[in-house]
């Protein structure tokens, strides 16, 4: 179909949607964890459900959004009539959000001819395009098969190995403060941190209001952070997000893929690993990096512990501390260097942290000569 690649516009799309093999789907999901497309009045005329929360995800997985078996995703999508010489259209309600993972799983499973519609639901609005109501139809059984493509999708197990291989890099979509820990996970329970040695593309960044950047912007903003020839993996809070990550990296040309699991399942099953520094969270390494101080003078005084507790959460303060109790000074010498590494420190990074050491160490009072020899060895070590 001539104009149909991985990313139409709303005129594309109302030019060719009468086209017989053309197929639109709704894959609306909201930004607080919504489940399906009922919320919004209108949807683009004969558009179909494409429902991520539960027909084409694993719900009795662990973590959310887990991708599908192949026997699930093609019965599901043999139910919406999608056939395989079929032209899908995926869009959703709040521009490019959630259409991005429905064209990800579509391409996953082997089905090429898919694009998201640019702008989605408000810019088919915008344009004065007609809308009719949410409705749900039985539609003639599709002939659609699967063919998984597992280049497409990354696992925890081979996140260790991509992590220290130069020829990947893992980006990370989520919001900078999430990133950075300074705000909590909005998912009940899970600590903050990030994969190690992965860098932030906030997704945000690469839209232009409710569309995608332009593909000069694109090629810009990916230079600008990665090596020629890389491949990228893609990593969010549960796999919605850094779909639109893998549309713009496709759009341009770079071979990716997307950590399925994302931060939700890697947060989850490092979080424990207290022996394990490379896996820490910045929260679990400044509690470690301020216990250290605290005690170089054998007493981690009230204050300091409150000062401590300020910082990071209760949780992650017991965790920390009863690792450091195991430790000897060596120890936590080389499990303060070896978490710092993984995180790639910059200099901005290290005036932060060194401001939380003396607030910290200040927080009765004083900073004696014990704290403040740790504090220099600490400076000299981490900054060499």
């Amino acid at each position: 179909m001539e104009g149909f690649g991985n990313l139409v516009s709303v005129d594309w799309l109302k030019a060719n949607c009468n086209h017989a093999k053309l197929i639109i789907l709704d894959a609306t999901i909201s930004k607080v964890g919504g489940t399906s497309s009922e919320a919004n009045i209108n949807q683009i005329p004969n558009a179909r459900f494409f429902d991520i929360k539960n027909a084409f995800s694993d719900v009795k997985a662990r973590f959310p959004n887990t991708i599908p078996s192949e026997v699930q995703f093609e019965t599901e999508a043999q139910r919406l009539g999608i056939n395989n010489d079929s032209y899908i259209v995926v869009y959703d309600a709040l521009g490019i959000y959630s259409s991005p993972r429905a064209w990800w799983l579509l391409k996953t499973f082997g089905h090429n001819n898919v694009a998201v519609l640019d702008g989605g639901l408000p810019e088919w609005e915008a344009q004065g395009y007609k809308t009719e109501k949410t409705h749900n139809l039985d539609y003639k059984p599709g002939n659609f098969t699967t063919k998984y493509n597992p280049s497409n999708v990354v696992y925890f197990e081979s996140l260790e190995a991509i992590s220290k291989d130069p020829d990947f890099t893992i980006i990370d979509a989520r919001s900078k403060d999430r990133f950075t820990s300074k705000v909590a996970e909005p998912r009940a329970g899970l600590r903050s941190g990030t994969i190690p040695n992965s860098i932030n593309l906030p997704y945000e960044a690469i839209l232009d209001g409710n569309k995608l950047k332009s593909k000069e912007d694109l090629q810009l903003i990916f230079s600008t952070i990665l090596k020629e020839n890389q491949h990228l993996v893609f990593s969010c809070g549960s796999g919605i997000t850094a779909s639109i990550l893998s549309l713009a990296a496709t759009i341009i040309g770079y071979n990716n893929s997307v950590y399925d699991g994302s931060w939700t399942e890697y947060g989850t099953l490092k979080s424990l690993k207290m022996n394990q520094p490379n896996t820490w969270s910045k929260d679990e390494l400044l509690a470690y990096i301020l216990i250290f101080i605290a005690h170089s003078d054998l007493d981690e005084t009230k204050k300091e512990k409150e000062y401590i507790l300020s910082r990071v959460n209760k949780d992650v303060y017991n965790r920390v501390h009863e690792k450091f109790e195991e430790d000897n000074d060596y120890q936590s010498i080389q499990n303060i260097i070896e978490a710092v590494k993984s995180h790639d420190y910059y200099r901005n990074d290290f005036a932060d942290l060194f401001a939380d050491i003396k607030l910290m160490a200040f927080a009765d009072g004083e900073m004696d000569q014990m704290e403040k020899a740790a504090y220099n060895l600490l400076k000299k070590i981490l900054k060499a």
